[in-house]
């Protein structure tokens, strides 16, 4: 069966195809400092997490976080064990960091495989933690904000096997019963693994709550309610529960699949009978370097009223009446649709002439994950494979000796010289059947970072597309549509591509800012484009400026690694080893 194709659907109002350019603004940026009283819990990575995944998950965590409920609050594990948070009330007058919570014996004292310590905020009440050693807690923090310097409490607590990071967590209420779920991120060794690092991703899915213990006047125990396992080969670049823990959605280079349910692995179901394969395709495609043409076979008796005609820029859909589509999803590569057409030939086929968008590479597929069609080669096109394919038919290693560049050893291929098995996909698993019901491929679309808009939904993520950042918000409720796209950050997939230390990337939840952040002092903000008091030309072209968009820089007084990076609509925390630094981004 198929995997069921979605696209990411672009909200043409949020573009701006006039955006010119970011201009430097030399305005100081106010910047506070808190001297930390001990530093912040690094956690350095070992000579055996030696991969790019354990740098992803490890060596490039975010070791901020900021409350969602309470946005000017901010909190961090530092080196003697204590959950510590800054509530920002003025920033002329910022205090020190207060102690929400203590572990009991100091992470870094555990002999044995260690990560560093997670925190994620589950609720306006609960917070779930992570000692770094493998045991997760799940403490009841009482109403945070300025006003709350109440120790939290943990309710649960509860070693689960090999260290790892919180992803994300969220907790909700059903018939009384409290329902916490928690998502954490392993990166393991995997014998079975040979070709590869030597190592697997894990990504699982705890749901904790209360509905053991039902006694009228004590109050009820936590406990472990599931735990399911997903596998893969890449760390994710997103991976989230979606509210009421009704499904889960993953992006990342490589694809993830459940493979386990409470240590017990999922049953395959039988392999089906391939029947498609004596079936004749429903369509037949060729192409050249500039163009498509796909030839669909039509139901006799079709006419010209009777076909349903939808292209976008990377959809394709095409149906007779109300029947089932016989062309749905996603195209290999984005087209154009103003010089595409279609027509009916010799009443027995539609035949749709696609231009590609960009000209030159070969597409592998015509839809997506669509298997139901044939490929024709033209004669040319036989003839340049035959002759690429040539020296694997011939008898000696090396058949032309005298060439002065031996053969190409495979041995000495890196990574980069490599075409990826699998390209980068966002994924959406229903939490019942823990089958995906939603498939985007991402492509080209880097993923740039993720944050909480609004702390009522799953977090928002940022994905290139061309020179901008879209900003896309999952609203798993909205079947047809379960991922909008809210907002555009202008050429900031162009600018932030030439920042080669760029370490963070975030922006404001009003949108009102992006902000960059390399591995040591420098911060950039990217502010949306806004009106002009005085009246600017375009040189160029001769015309009024309205709107002008302004880059700005900040240069941090340290010398430390920065550690955290997070932004509110006013401030942005940039947190090092010892210092805590809050930019009075706007008024």
């Amino acid at each position: 069966m198929a995997l069921p194709n979605c696209s990411l659907k672009v909200n043409r109002d949020l573009l701006d195809p006039s955006f010119e350019s970011y201009r430097l603004s030399l305005d100081s940026i106010p910047t506070y400092n808190v001297e930390l009283d001990a530093a912040v819990a690094e956690v350095k990575l070992k000579d055996s997490q030696y991969t790019l995944d354990h740098v992803r998950a490890f060596g490039m965590y975010n070791y901020l976080h900021i409350d969602p409920w309470y946005e000017d609050s901010v909190y961090f594990v530092d080196s003697m064990g204590r959950v510590l948070s800054l509530t920002v009330t003025l920033d002329t007058a910022l205090g020190k960091p207060c102690e929400m919570f203590r572990f009991e014996t100091d992470p870094s004292s555990c002999e044995g495989e260690q990560v560093c310590a997670s925190l994620s905020l589950t609720s306006a009440t609960w917070a779930a933690l992570s000692d770094g050693t493998g045991k997760l807690t799940l403490l009841r923090t009482s109403k945070r904000g300025e006003s709350s310097h109440i120790k939290w409490e943990p309710m649960f607590s509860e070693r689960l096997g090999e260290p790892f990071i919180i992803v994300h967590s969220l907790a909700h209420v059903h018939s009384h019963v409290h329902t916490i779920e928690v998502l954490l991120l392993r990166v393991q060794k995997d014998p079975s693994d040979t070709k590869g690092s030597g190592f697997s991703i894990s990504l699982e899915w705890i749901t904790v709550d209360n509905s053991a213990g039902q006694g009228e006047n004590e109050e009820r125990k936590y406990g472990v309610k599931m735990r399911r396992m997903m596998k893969g080969k890449s760390v994710p670049h997103y991976a989230a529960v979606e509210p009421q823990g009704k499904g889960i959605i993953v992006a990342s280079e490589k694809p993830f699949a459940f493979t386990e349910v409470d240590g017990l692995p999922l049953e395959e179901p039988p392999a089906e009978d391939m029947e498609v394969e004596n079936s004749d395709p429903i369509y037949f495609w060729q192409q050249t370097e500039e163009d498509v043409t796909v030839s669909v076979r039509l139901p006799e008796g079709t006419t010209k009223d009777d076909i349903r005609f939808k292209l976008t820029v990377d959809c394709l859909r095409v149906r007779v009446g109300d029947h089932a589509p016989l062309l749905d999803g996603q195209l290999f590569s984005p087209v154009d649709p103003e010089a595409s057409a279609w027509t009916i030939k010799d009443d027995k086929s539609l035949e749709v002439s696609l231009q590609k968008r960009s000209e030159g590479p070969l597409w592998s597929e015509l839809i997506l994950g669509d298997r139901r069609g044939e490929y024709l080669m033209n004669d040319e096109q036989k003839s340049q494979l035959q002759q690429r394919l040539s020296y694997l038919t011939a008898e000696d290693l090396n058949p032309n000796p005298e060439k002065d560049k031996p053969p190409c050893n495979a041995q000495e291929l890196e990574d980069c010289d490599m075409f990826p098995e699998d390209s980068s996909t966002l994924m959406r698993f229903d939490g019942a059947s823990l089958k995906p019901t939603h498939v985007v491929s991402l492509g080209s679309h880097q993923f740039l970072f993720s944050v909480h808009i609004d702390p009522s939904e799953m977090p928002a993520f940022c994905l290139r597309h061309d020179v901008d950042a879209l900003l896309w918000q999952p609203r798993p409720s909205q079947d047809d549509d379960i991922w909008q796209h809210i907002s555009t950050f202008n050429a900031l997939g162009y600018v932030q591509a030439s920042k080669r230390d760029k370490k963070f990337a975030t922006c404001a939840p009003n949108f009102s800012y992006a902000a960059l952040c390399e591995c040591l002092r420098r911060v950039f903000i990217y502010r949306q484009p806004s009106p002009v008091d005085t009246v600017l030309f375009n040189r160029k072209q001769g015309r009024q400026v309205g709107q002008v968009a302004k880059q700005q820089v900040a240069n941090l007084d340290t010398n430390d690694a920065v550690l955290g990076f997070r932004a509110t609509n006013e401030r942005l925390f940039v947190l090092t080893a010892n210092n805590l630094f809050v930019l009075k981004v706007n008024n």
